[in-house]
């Protein structure tokens, strides 16, 4: 049985989306769900329909948005969207083929871990130590509000990646070859102090890192 004194959120990754199927860099570029998109976040609409969620937070960004929308419809909630749990911003590498943020990634192998949490791969790219901030401050704030409660989140790939690595679930190697599937969620218990990581849903690992979709 869960604790009283502590939230339990419900993290989803948004449906699909054109850029997804084209293998591009998304980060915080603003591409609806398409049709596939939308049929992913109802197969998690249908998974969660007996949870009985208190709460339903967004991302901005119109494709996690919408999923939360599709989510929630059946909860009859509020969405609340928060800059905090958009996707990484990726600069200049946003609009590019994904083979090009991995082909980077080959580069940070060589630094260490404490480097490459604050490594950029250009002047607009959000760092792993930043990213990793902003997502934690929704989360540990949200959790001291909400004690008890049932929240829904609608977010993106790399903040439930991000997340994996910071709890130690991931390793960079790990967290460099994992794929986490449009419409797949982990499930966290947090009291605003300690996170415990109930259920991951949905990881892939992908021998070929340029399958990947960002």
């Amino acid at each position: 049985m869960s604790n009283s004194n502590f939230a339990t959120f419900y993290l989803v990754r948004h449906g699909q989306t054109d850029w997804n199927l084209e293998r591009k860099i998304q980060g915080q570029t603003d591409i609806p769900l398409n049709t596939v998109g939308e049929q992913d976040a109802q197969g998690v609409a249908e998974e969660f329909k007996n949870i009985k969620f208190d709460l339903a937070f967004s991302s901005d960004l119109l494709r996690a948005k919408r999923t939360t929308e599709i989510i929630a419809l059946e909860h009859k909630l509020t969405i609340q969207t928060t800059k905090l749990l958009r996707e990484r911003h990726f600069g200049t590498l946003e609009g590019q083929p994904s083979a090009a943020f991995f082909t980077e990634l080959k580069l940070l192998k060589e630094l260490s871990r404490q480097e490459r949490q604050k490594h950029k791969l250009n002047d607009g790219y959000e760092s792993d130590e930043e990213f990793l901030a902003r997502v934690l401050t929704f989360l540990r704030e949200t959790a001291i509000a909400s004690p008890g409660k049932n929240i829904l989140v609608g977010t993106h790939g790399g903040t439930l990646r991000m997340l994996l690595l910071h709890l130690g679930e991931f390793s960079y190697d790990d967290n460099d070859a994992n794929h986490i599937k449009n419409g797949g969620y982990i499930v966290l218990e947090s009291d605003g102090v300690d996170f415990f990581l109930k259920k991951i849903n949905g990881v892939t690992n992908f021998s070929n890192l340029n399958k990947v979709s960002l």
